[in-house]
């Protein structure tokens, strides 16, 4: 009981005034890191002990930063051991816990860092509440559910604590004498069991870069853009009704550079605002700095192109036979000159 009754004693703060910053978000974003840009967030990762929240976040943290993406993690246990120190486990004290956290981690996205916070937090108005947080003062916050079953997580139990629980030792142990409330919405749902850290911490790479907090280039999965067998038949009746060009054998070989995500982050044929940077600074610039030196581009006759005019969509074709449809085409000067040099 004596652990629980120590946040009942903390006196609330009173004759308090926000001060507001002079600095503005973008500002800060354009001086912290290598990658320029505000990218201030919480990763808030929830689940149960042994499950994996930290190991993932640090390794994501390690991720980010080396791609010049400033990352903070913050850990249940490292917390505890400072800002939290004077909490225990009681429900009360696990509210105060994760509110207290909740507010670090909006301080720190606010200053620009993707703030990583691995905490089991077991009850979902708590974590409601970090959520909340961010939302008020419009920060990007993703609940990152590491689901791990029990049985797992008592089968890895790295700090003992599950045979100490079982055996009666830790009392209001989540999981055991305590609840755990599964997430209801979360951003990514990740299960660790039979698969590597590596490829966990690329699945919220992924939902940050569809969420424009990191570049393009700083995903590493493979872009594949061939057509799955089952929607094969529908992409072919599509391609058979539009307008269509021909292509020579180099340029179906590009093709397939292209399909089988050998030229990722491309997703066709360059721009010309991608083949120029190409050309110029042999990489792409936008979203991120990729390597590419060479510029992969389709070639069209003056004919062809005036045939398309208008076109939001056409076939390739290869002897004849459909190979891929090109969308929302961009048609601009070919400088085949500059291309060959």
């Amino acid at each position: 009981m004596a652990e629980s009754v120590i946040s009942s004693k903390l006196r609330k703060a009173t004759n308090v005034f926000a001060e507001k910053h002079k600095v503005s978000r973008t500002d800060r974003g354009e001086v912290l890191g290598s990658k320029g840009g505000f990218r201030g967030c919480t990763i808030w990762f929830t689940g149960l002990s042994g499950a994996g929240k930290t190991t993932i976040s640090f390794a994501l943290e390690e991720y980010l930063v080396a791609r010049g993406i400033p990352s903070y993690g913050l850990d249940g246990d490292n917390v505890r051991t400072g800002l939290n120190k004077n909490l225990g486990f009681a429900p009360e004290d696990r509210e105060e816990n994760i509110r207290r956290v909740a507010e670090v981690g909006k301080l720190f996205a606010d200053s620009g860092v993707v703030a990583l916070c691995s905490f089991v937090s077991p009850y979902n108005k708590d974590r409601e509440l970090a959520r909340e947080l961010h939302k008020e003062v419009g920060l990007p916050f993703f609940e990152v559910f590491v689901s791990t079953s029990l049985e797992e997580c008592e089968k890895r139990d790295v700090k003992g604590l599950y045979k100490k629980a079982r055996a009666g030792i830790i009392k209001g142990f989540t999981g055991i004498d305590q609840p755990y409330e599964i997430p209801v919405n979360p951003e990514v749902t990740i299960n660790t069991e039979n698969r590597t850290v590596d490829d966990c911490v690329q699945q919220i790479v992924e939902i940050l870069q569809e969420n424009d907090i990191v570049p393009r280039s700083a995903v590493e999965k493979v872009i594949d853009l061939t057509v799955s067998e089952a929607n094969l038949p529908k992409a072919i009746e599509e391609a058979e009704k539009l307008p269509s060009v021909e292509i020579t054998k180099l340029d179906c070989q590009w093709l397939q550079v292209l399909g089988e995500g050998w030229a990722t982050p491309l997703t066709g044929f360059m721009r010309e605002r991608e083949y120029l940077q190409c050309q110029h600074f042999n990489c792409l610039l936008d979203d991120g700095v990729t390597n590419q030196s060479v510029p992969i581009v389709l070639p069209i006759s003056t004919e062809d192109k005036e045939k398309l005019a208008g076109c939001k969509q056409f076939t390739l074709r290869y002897n004849g036979v459909a190979k891929a449809i090109i969308r929302d085409p961009e048609f601009y000067e070919h400088r085949k000159e500059e291309r060959c040099a």
